[in-house]
């Protein structure tokens, strides 16, 4: 068992090494994502110079009873803008598998946000993520979200 754990532990490592990530955080959910419940992360200063692909990284179980994910994220800029976007990711397959990888019942999804962006400003950035999805023919939206474990962000340098 050690030694499984071990070759986990490295391919980990190894794979995240070869990623370029230069930022990631995730945050566990607490059996639920809230309809009222923004999840928050602040990105350090990055390289102005240098491009970067931002990422959704979602995980969910079997608990999960939709076939699409819709969320609101915004990006808080130093200088106070802020950009919006709405938006949908396909989590199941047409023939109801999880697209996301990994063992067993939970499954993680890399998810693009944006691609090649830029960070100029100096200071922080702030993104809220908050999850927009309602059941067909309701105008109300879900306030429980079963099956979402964990919401998190990564960033990566572009490939050059």
């Amino acid at each position: 068992m050690n030694k499984l754990l071990a070759l986990f532990l490295t391919t980990v490592l190894l794979v995240s090494c070869e990623s370029g990530t230069v930022f990631s955080e995730i945050q566990a959910m607490d059996g639920h994502w809230g309809s009222e419940e923004v999840v928050e992360f602040k990105v350090p200063q990055l390289d102005s110079l240098k491009k970067y692909n931002l990422f959704l990284n979602i995980r969910n179980t079997n608990d999960y009873k939709y076939n699409n994910l819709f969320l609101i994220v915004n990006m808080n800029f130093p200088n106070g803008k802020t950009v919006a976007d709405t938006l949908e990711y396909r989590m199941a397959n047409p023939d109801g598998s999880w697209m996301g990888q990994g063992i067993g019942a939970v499954k993680e999804n890399k998810l693009w946000y944006k691609e090649n962006v830029q960070f100029f400003e100096e200071g922080a950035y702030t993104v809220h993520i908050a999850q927009a999805m309602r059941n067909n023919g309701e105008v109300e939206g879900v306030t429980k979200l079963e099956g979402i474990t964990d919401v998190g962000i990564s960033i990566e340098e572009a490939s050059k």
